[in-house]
């Protein structure tokens, strides 16, 4: 947890209050020590400009999660719309 808060600029403590928020859930290593993806670090970057820009973490949570089923959502429009624009399918 200590090289992810040093990468991303934030105390341990906010990456633990976005664990106790449960927008981000890492891994453990054997060892209990916390293990973050990649894909969680973008989030908790995100969810740190939000809260440094003044959001309340449970809003920045909130925003986070309708910004990444929104990407989702558009991901799957997009397929759909390339699979109706194949002659044949």
């Amino acid at each position: 947890m200590g090289h992810a808060a040093e990468l991303l600029g934030v105390r341990q403590g906010f990456l633990r209050s976005l664990d106790a928020a449960k927008l981000l859930t890492p891994q453990r290593s054997a060892g209990g020590h916390r293990r973050y993806s990649r894909y969680q670090l973008r989030i908790a970057a995100r969810a740190h400009e939000l809260v440094a820009a003044g959001t309340p973490l449970e809003a920045a949570c909130r925003i986070i999660i309708l910004e990444d089923q929104l990407a989702e959502a558009r991901r799957i429009n997009t397929e759909l719309q390339q699979r109706e624009s194949r002659p044949g399918v």
